[in-house]
């Protein structure tokens, strides 16, 4: 049986400066199996990944990502924010990232940014750099905006997507399954054994988010979930080798 995917969140942030190539670079070598980025576009109508709709927080620009063309992104640092050591991260592209995985073993957990700013035909855009990058097979976009999942579901029904929510729907796997989702990524509070195992029957993955703590990642471990979302990607990369190693087969004695 496969091993729960540790989505490094926005990167190893915990660590280093979100989405950023640093911060993405760092967790695979902390033993991230699986990265979650978040999908802007800009003026320009370039895919871009950051958090914030602002430039502000993490860029000390005031203003909105869509109102600024990729060449003047590309110029403002992105890592100072955090440290000074970081000074002179910038913020990449999707393709940057499709080029960095392209020869790792990684699963890339892309969320559509399209709630507070409605961005012209994003899923389309995004839909067309997946296939370019022929990364169909290792994706899986996500969103609070579960009608830009639908819309991207019918532009592209060979990507896979998975609903984000921050509260305790009811029987939320049906849900999934009547858009043709195939994953769910509640907030952690928002998961019960029992919900997981209710999914799992139905062929509907829970990837909770964002779990830092380490006896809850050992908790949402035992109920089952099929990955896990967290700035600390080498805390789930541990106790995922622990768990190996505790159910290792003895040698037999000779």
């Amino acid at each position: 049986m496969a091993l729960p995917i540790i989505f490094a969140h926005r990167g190893a942030s915990g660590y280093y400066p979100e989405n950023t190539m640093l911060a993405f670079t760092k967790a695979v070598e902390m033993g991230a199996t699986g990265i979650e980025t978040d999908v802007h576009m800009t003026k320009d109508g370039k895919l871009v990944l950051i958090h914030d709709h602002s430039l502000e927080r993490t860029c000390g620009v005031r203003g909105l990502i869509k109102d600024f063309y990729l060449e003047e992104i590309k110029q403002m640092d992105a890592g100072s924010w955090m440290d000074e050591d970081y000074k002179g991260e910038r913020v990449p592209t999707l393709d940057e990232l499709f080029a960095f995985v392209k020869q790792l073993d990684l699963v890339i957990n892309l969320e559509l940014k399209s709630g507070v700013v409605l961005y012209p035909e994003i899923e389309k855009r995004v839909g067309e750099a997946i296939r370019a990058h022929d990364m169909t097979e290792r994706v899986i976009i996500s969103s609070f905006n579960h009608y830009s999942l639908v819309e991207l579901k019918r532009l592209a029904p060979e990507i896979p997507i998975g609903l984000l929510y921050n509260e305790a729907l009811f029987e939320p796997w049906h849900y999934a399954k009547s858009i043709g989702a195939s994953a769910l990524h509640p907030i952690h509070y928002a998961v019960l054994p029992e919900f997981v195992r209710a999914a799992k029957r139905e062929g509907i993955a829970y990837y909770p988010f964002t779990v830092n703590d380490r006896n809850e990642m050992k908790c949402l471990l035992q109920s089952g979930v099929s990955g896990i979302i967290t700035d600390y990607p080498d805390r789930l990369a541990d106790l995922l080798k622990e768990k190996s190693e505790l159910c290792r087969p003895c040698s037999p004695e000779i």
